[in-house]
């Protein structure tokens, strides 16, 4: 971590030793959360649109729904979500994949990141078009970078023109009926 020079409330030197406390007691909680993250090994099953998949835990037990964290990718009713779906399939499906879960959705499903081997499967889908950079608040997702560059290169989504982000779609038409 960097050394700051900040003086806070005009302390000095004790000041800016309390500063450095907060900023390694900060770092200590963004470390063990990110710690918290639960690791499951199996196999993807299923794929059920361009965001969300089933996997089989190695170990055994109950299948796994999953839904990629940071990313938003076509309802599959939408245009470009059968395509959005078959470019996960090919990424997936019967393939070995770590599932790094952060959360559930309201949905009761898990929410992570997907990796097969070191790649983010997530992240991939972005790049190559297939979904959007899910917007928080700030409306920047966490893969912006990655959406713009499919934009520019014409990926996926962005070869015909005219593509909706999802959130806009399904304000308007509501979600589509899915088969889970």
């Amino acid at each position: 971590m960097r050394e700051s020079n900040i003086e806070v409330g005009g302390g000095g030197k004790r000041a800016g030793l309390r500063w450095r406390g907060v900023q390694l007691a900060l770092a200590a909680v963004l470390c063990a959360s990110s710690a918290s993250a639960e690791s499951v090994t199996g196999i993807v099953v299923r794929v059920i649109d361009g965001d969300s998949l089933v996997m089989r835990p190695s170990g055994g037990g109950r299948p796994i729904e999953v839904r990629l964290q940071d990313i938003d990718a076509p309802e599959i009713c939408q245009q470009g979500g059968a395509q959005a779906k078959q470019a996960l399939e090919d990424l997936v499906v019967a393939q070995t994949a770590v599932l790094l879960s952060s959360a559930r959705d309201s949905y009761g499903r898990t929410v992570g990141r997907v990796m097969v081997g070191d790649i983010d499967i997530g992240k991939r889908q972005v790049e190559a078009g297939q979904a959007w950079s899910a917007q928080g608040r700030s409306a920047r997702g966490p893969l912006m970078k990655q959406e713009r560059m499919a934009k520019a290169l014409n990926r996926g989504l962005w070869a015909g023109g005219g593509a909706i982000n999802p959130k806009d779609f399904r304000r308007v038409h509501g979600p589509c009926a899915t088969q889970r």
